[in-house]
C-alpha cells in the first residue's frame, strides 16, 4: 500500500478534494485485511432461553415433543398472538409466510446477536462468609449477551481478564447457532474463530486501557489463529505466549509425539506488565544458602571481541598477593607489540595477564581505572585457583548487580578479609520475571484440576478442568501488585479463576474480586438420557444438571464454606504457596445471578426495577448492601445512592453527605434539567441518569 500512499498525497497536493474522496473509497478496501489472518465470519448466532418469559413478537424456536432424541425444527419463529397457553406464530417460507398454532409450552425463547438486548440480572442466592470484602459474582448467561451487559457496569474498569474457551478439538465441547461443532466440518475453524471474535471484541470495551492484561489459554489446535487474531483485535496489545507443561507424563495420540503442554497468550495493555516472583515457573527451585547467593562476573572477557588485538587497552597486568589471596595492584595497559613477558613483576606478587590456557591473549571486561575503582568498593576480589593451570581467576560485581545494591534488592552484610563485600540476596532480590515455559508440578491437570474438583463435589464431573495452581500462577503474575484488581471469567467453566483469585487474597490480604460468567449447558450425554426420559430445556430436572447449577456455583460455594454440597468438610489440604486444609474456606463473599432479557418500554417506564437494580450494585463495586427496592422514593447504601423522587432530593443529598464511601448516584428522571440541577448538588461522586444512560449503553453496542 505504501506506493498508493504516495499517489493519495500527490493527488492531494494538485486537487484535494479529489485526494479525499479517492482516500475515503480506498479505506474501505484496506479495512479488507487481504493478507494475515482471514476467516469466513458466519451469521450472527442464535442462543435459545429457557426458561425466560415469551411476549407477543419474541423470536421463538418450537421444541421436539417430549422423550424425543432427534433434532427440533431449527426455524426462527415470530409470536403473532398469544391466548390462553398458545401462540400463533409465523416464519418466512420462501415467498410466502407460513403460519401455525402451538402451546406455549413447546416453545422456547430465541434470541440472535444481530438483535439488541437490554438485559437485568435475577438474584440467585450467596454466600457471606468475608465481612466488608467486594463479592464475587457468578453470571448464568449465554457469555455475550452478559459482555454486552458488563458494557454498562465495567467499561473500560477491568484489570484483567482469564479465558479458558474451547480448544476447539472436534469432540462436542462447543456449540455454534445450538449445533455441537464436530471434527468433520469444514468451516470448523472458521466457525471457533467468528465465536471467539465477537466476544473478544465486546471484551476490549472493558478491559482499562491504560493498564490490564488479557490471558487466552489453548492447545494446539487453534493455537496460530488464536495468536494471530489476537493481534488483529488488540493490536496495541504487547503480546506474549507461554507454554505451560501440564500432564508431564504427556497424551499419546496415535502415531504422534505425546503432548504434555498447552499454551497462554499474554496481552498487555499501556503500562500493564508481568511481576517479579520469587518463582521463575521453570528453574530448579532453589533454597537456604544457595537461594541467597549473588552472582560475582568473570573479569576475563569471553564471545565476541574478547582477544587481545580487539581491544588491546583492556590488556594490562592484575598484581596478586597470593598469601593474602587478594588483588594488591592494577597495572596499565601494554602496547600491542609488546610481549608481557617481558614486564617485569612487582616484588612478592604474582601478575596475572587475560590469557587463556591455550595460550591465547585475551582482555578484561573493564578498564583499569574502573577496576580500581570496584576495587576500592570491594566490588572485585581473587576468585579460584585453578591448580591445573596454576593461574587465578578475577571476579567482579556487574553494573546490573550494583544497581540491586542500590535499590535494596540486594543487602551488603560485611567485608571479607580480603576487602571485597559480603553480599545476600534481600527478600526483593530473589524476585524474578516469569519465563515462558512454566514446568511445575502443580500444574498438573490431572492431579490439580480433576481430582481437586471431585475433593469438592464428589460424584460430580466436568471435563478437563485447569489446574488451581496453574490458574493461581497466570493470575499472580500479572496482578500480584494489585491487591484491588476486578478479574474477569467469561469461559468460567467449572469456577477455577474465582477460586485462584480466593488464594491469591488470603495470601497478600487482597481485595480482589472475580466476575464468573457462564451459561447453564448440560453435557451432550446427559441431554441424551434426560430427553429420554421426556425432559426437555427450562424443566427443573434438566436445568438443575446445567454447568452452572451444577458446578460452577456449587464449586465457589464449596471453596468459601470450605464444604462438599452434602455439607460435609472437604477433604484435603492446599499445596505450594499457601498450605492449610481446605476444609478452613476462604473470608470471601459471592453473589450469583441469572441474565434476564427485560423491555425496553418497561425499563424506561421504572417497572423492571428489580432486574437493574443488581447492575447497579455491580456498578459501584459489589460491595455491602445491594438496594432491591425504594419504598421511600430514595435509598443509600454503603457505595452507592438511588433516587426516583426527586421532591426529596434534599434529604438523599444530607444522606450521600453523611455516608462514606458512596461512588455512585443513580438520579431516575425523564428531565434532563433536573437531573443536572441534582447532579450539580453531588461533588466527587459519580452521577448516573436512569434509565436514559442504561437505554442508551443498550443501543450503543455494536453488532460483531
Amino acid at each position: 500500500m505504501s506506493r498508493l500512499s504516495d499517489l493519495l498525497r500527490a493527488a492531494k497536493q494538485l486537487d484535494p478534494q479529489l485526494g479525499e474522496d479517492l482516500e475515503a473509497e480506498i479505506q474501505p478496501l484496506q479495512k479488507r485485511l487481504p493478507f494475515g489472518l482471514n476467516f469466513e465470519r458466519h451469521a450472527p448466532e442464535a442462543v435459545e432461553l429457557a426458561g425466560h418469559k415469551i411476549r407477543k413478537g419474541s423470536k421463538v424456536r418450537v421444541l421436539p415433543p417430549r422423550g424425543s432424541t432427534t433434532r427440533g425444527d431449527q426455524r426462527i419463529w415470530t409470536i403473532n398472538t398469544l391466548s390462553s397457553g398458545t401462540a400463533q406464530i409465523s416464519t418466512p417460507n420462501g415467498e410466502k409466510t407460513e403460519t401455525t398454532s402451538v402451546s406455549i409450552d413447546d416453545l422456547v425463547l430465541v434470541a440472535e446477536f444481530r438483535d439488541r438486548i437490554y438485559p437485568g440480572l435475577w438474584p440467585d442466592g450467596s454466600v457471606e462468609h468475608g465481612g466488608t470484602n467486594p463479592s464475587h459474582t457468578v453470571i448464568n448467561g449465554e457469555n455475550f449477551h452478559v459482555l454486552e451487559q458488563l458494557t454498562f457496569t465495567h467499561e473500560k474498569s477491568v484489570d484483567a481478564i482469564y479465558i479458558d474457551p474451547p480448544y476447539n478439538t472436534g469432540a462436542r465441547d462447543w456449540k455454534y447457532n445450538n449445533d455441537y461443532v464436530e471434527g468433520d466440518d469444514l468451516y470448523r475453524h472458521s466457525k471457533w474463530l467468528a465465536f471467539m471474535e465477537r466476544r473478544l471484541r465486546v471484551a476490549k470495551r472493558l478491559l482499562n486501557p491504560e493498564d490490564s492484561v488479557l490471558v487466552v489459554t489453548i492447545d494446539e489446535k487453534e493455537y496460530l489463529r488464536l495468536g494471530m487474531l489476537l493481534e488483529q483485535i488488540f493490536p496495541e496489545a504487547r503480546q506474549q505466549m507461554v507454554t505451560v507443561v501440564i500432564n508431564p507424563n504427556g497424551v499419546a495420540r496415535g502415531a504422534e509425539f505425546a503432548r504434555v503442554e498447552e499454551y497462554a497468550f499474554f496481552c498487555f495493555f499501556g503500562s500493564a506488565s508481568p511481576a517479579r516472583l520469587k518463582d521463575d515457573l521453570l528453574s530448579e527451585l532453589e533454597s537456604g544458602s544457595r537461594a541467597n547467593k549473588v552472582r560475582w562476573e568473570w573479569l576475563m572477557r569471553g564471545g565476541s571481541n574478547s582477544r587481545r588485538i580487539d581491544r588491546p587497552n583492556l590488556f594490562y597486568p592484575i598484581y596478586v598477593d597470593v598469601g593474602a589471596k587478594r588483588i594488591s595492584k592494577i597495572g596499565q595497559p601494554i602496547p600491542l607489540d609488546m610481549d608481557p613477558r617481558t614486564v617485569p613483576d612487582e616484588d612478592g606478587l604474582q601478575t596475572l595477564w587475560p590469557i587463556r590456557a591455550n595460550g591465547i591473549e585475551a582482555n578484561w571486561r573493564t578498564s583499569p581505572e574502573y577496576l580500581q575503582e570496584l576495587l576500592d568498593k570491594g566490588f572485585a576480589k581473587l576468585g579460584a585457583f585453578d591448580a591445573k593451570t596454576g593461574r587465578w581467576s578475577v571476579l567482579y560485581l556487574g553494573k546490573a548487580q550494583i544497581q540491586r545494591i542500590e535499590r535494596s534488592e540486594l543487602t551488603v552484610t560485611g567485608s571479607a578479609a580480603d576487602g571485597s563485600v559480603i553480599v545476600e540476596m534481600g527478600e526483593d532480590g530473589r524476585r524474578r520475571f516469569p519465563k515462558t515455559v512454566w514446568n511445575r508440578s502443580g500444574h498438573s491437570a490431572g492431579e490439580f484440576g480433576s481430582r481437586m474438583l471431585r475433593a469438592m463435589l464428589p460424584g460430580r464431573d466436568f471435563p478437563f478442568p485447569k489446574s488451581l495452581y496453574a490458574v493461581e500462577d497466570s493470575l499472580r503474575a500479572v496482578l500480584e501488585h494489585k491487591k484491588e484488581a476486578v478479574v474477569l471469567d467469561f469461559f468460567a467453566g467449572s469456577g477455577t479463576t474465582a477460586q485462584a483469585i480466593m488464594r491469591l487474597n488470603r495470601q497478600d490480604g487482597g481485595r480482589r474480586q472475580c466476575i464468573s460468567v457462564t451459561n447453564n449447558e448440560v453435557s451432550a450425554e446427559e441431554q441424551v438420557k434426560l430427553r429420554k426420559q421426556g425432559k426437555r430445556p427450562g424443566d427443573p430436572e434438566w436445568e438443575q444438571l446445567g454447568i452452572c447449577d451444577y458446578i460452577t456455583k456449587p464449586r465457589i460455594r464449596a471453596a468459601i464454606t470450605g464444604k462438599t454440597p452434602d455439607g460435609k468438610p472437604i477433604k484435603g489440604d492446599y499445596r505450594f504457596v499457601d498450605e492449610f486444609p481446605m476444609a478452613e474456606g476462604f473470608a470471601e463473599n459471592a453473589s450469583f445471578f441469572t441474565l434476564t432479557y427485560e423491555s425496553p418500554w418497561r425499563v424506561s417506564t421504572d417497572r423492571a426495577f428489580a432486574a437493574i437494580a443488581p447492575m447497579l450494585w455491580l456498578r459501584a463495586g459489589s460491595v455491602g448492601r445491594r438496594i432491591d427496592t425504594i419504598p421511600d422514593g430514595w435509598e443509600v447504601a454503603d457505595s452507592y445512592g438511588i433516587i426516583n423522587d426527586l421532591d426529596q432530593s434534599a434529604e438523599f443529598l444530607a444522606a450521600l453527605g453523611a455516608a462514606e464511601g458512596v461512588r455512585i448516584a443513580y438520579i431516575v428522571t425523564d428531565d434532563e434539567g433536573r437531573y443536572q440541577q441534582v447532579a450539580a448538588e453531588i461533588p466527587n461522586i459519580e452521577t448516573v441518569r436512569l434509565y436514559e444512560d442504561y437505554l442508551r449503553n443498550c443501543e450503543s453496542v455494536g453488532d460483531f
